[in-house]
Formats: C-alpha cells, structure tokens, sequence
C-alpha cells in the first residue's frame, strides 16, 4: 500500500488585485504533517500552480493510484464560480478552483475535478482538503491564537478575473462553495473549511500568515490519540471554528464508513 499527496498553495494571483498571504504556509505545513505520517509528498506553490499543471498533477496522483493505496489532496487558495453551462447545477453555477493563471481565465471547473477523481481504481481511497471559498455567521469557538485585525476571504468573485463581456448580466449575491457534490464524484471524503454560503479566512497566527481552517485542523489533529477516526478529527476541529471573528463551518463530507476511516490511512 502507497501512500501519496500533493499540497497546493496559491497567493499570488497576477492580474487580480486579490493576492493572499497564508496559502504557501498553507500547503507548506500540510506537506510537513503527511511527510512525517509516511506519503510520498509533491507541492505545487504559486506560479508553478497553473491550471494545466494542477490538472496533470492530480491526475498523474489519481491515476497511478492502486487498491488499497491512499491519496490526498489539499488545496489552499482562493475559490470562484462561473455560469453553469451544462444545466447539471441547480443555482446556476459550476464552483471552481482558482489557480495561479486564474487571470487568464483558467478556472479549474467542479465538473473538472468530478472527471479527475472519478478516474481512480477500485479500493483507492482519495481525500480532498480544500481551505478556500464562501460568508455566515456565529458565535463560539476560540480565538485566543488568533492575531488582531481582519483577517480576508478566500473568494476570487467573477468580476475580478472574468473579461467583462463574459460577465453574466445579473450576478448572484450570494457566493456559493465548493464541491458541495464531491461525494458523488468518485471520492471518499472532503474536508472543507466552511459552508456552501460562507468564505474560508485567510489570517495570522503568532505574525504567521496561515488559513484558519488549516491552523486549526492541524493544531486539532495533534490532540487525536492513536486510530482516530476522520469523524473524531472533525469534531475537533469544531471546537475552535466557527468563532466570533472567524465565522466559517468547517465541513465533512463522506460516507458513514468513510467518515470512521482512521486518519490518514
């Protein structure tokens, strides 16, 4: 059995006027805790993140996979939509991942990612970690790590990246998330850092730029004892998120027996 990961982390986005600064930090340390949990660990950082190379990446990732291997993928960035053109979304719109060529209009389309994941083998396990996207609010959970100050979203809305003659007349208010339907696209599980309706926070811990999510997730999964479960992991994480100024729902998605897979098997 293999185990294998790859960790993707985009703040400069060129053209956008939208750069962030704890994504890099993001995958950087989401490479570190797999490393030392036995995968073999590939990156993608900023401009080596294109579209083109996220996609052959993945796919070289999924498709080399076999029964019993596991495989991780986390992505740390900011997240868009476009106008749903093949009808199958019901709000109208396909969710996307932003990668560093965004600007030129290479949106890494839901749809897409559906096709890459779907291509696995039989007895492959596949998890996605995405920390990106969506807005709401609630009040609980702690904060006492958290710098002073705003912390910014991680949405990327159409306007800023999309030519203006591609623009859709009316855009939506609301900015939906991510992957809302990964569990039919051939994957196992999906830990996301917020709601469908709610952005995920890009901030600082300790003067370190960091997502919350993954600050969180990864200071929770230290506490886990020995065989916890993807269920176990989650709870965990809710004890700090949301908060007051961090008003994001972390999510996962699976099935029942996914969800009690032990982490990072």
């Amino acid at each position: 059995m293999s185990k294998r990961a790859l960790c993707i982390g985009i703040n400069d986005y060129p053209g956008t006027d939208s750069d962030l600064s704890g994504c890099v930090n993001d995958a950087e340390d989401w490479a570190a805790m797999l490393g030392a949990r036995g995968f073999e660990v590939s990156k993608l950082i900023d401009s080596e993140a294109t579209k083109a190379a996220m996609v052959t990446a993945i796919r070289d990732l999924v498709g080399g996979a076999k029964k019993g291997d596991s495989v991780v993928v986390t992505y740390s960035g900011h997240g868009t939509w476009v106008p749903d053109d093949s009808g199958d979304e019901p709000d109208g719109r396909d969710e996307a991942l932003c990668p560093y060529d965004i600007g030129a209009g290479n949106a890494l389309l839901d749809d897409e990612i559906h096709e890459l994941f779907s291509a696995r083998a039989a007895g492959v396990r596949v998890l996605l970690i995405s920390d990106s996207c969506h807005s709401g609010s609630v009040t609980r959970g702690s904060e006492e790590d958290l710098d002073p100050g705003m912390p910014r979203a991680r949405f990327l809305p159409p306007e800023a990246w999309m030519p203006r003659n591609q623009l859709p007349r009316s855009l939506l208010a609301r900015p939906l998330g991510l992957f809302s339907g990964f569990t039919r696209s051939g994957g196992d599980l999906l830990l996301a850092g917020c709601l469908d309706t709610e952005y995920s926070w890009d901030t600082r811990f300790g003067g370190r730029p960091n997502g919350a999510f993954t600050y969180y997730a990864l200071k929770s999964l230290k506490t886990l004892p020995e065989g916890a479960s993807y269920a176990q992991w989650f709870k965990t994480i809710r004890d700090y998120l949301p908060s007051t100024k961090l008003p994001q729902n972390p999510q996962l998605f699976g099935s029942r027996s996914a969800r009690n897979f032990k982490v990072f098997s």
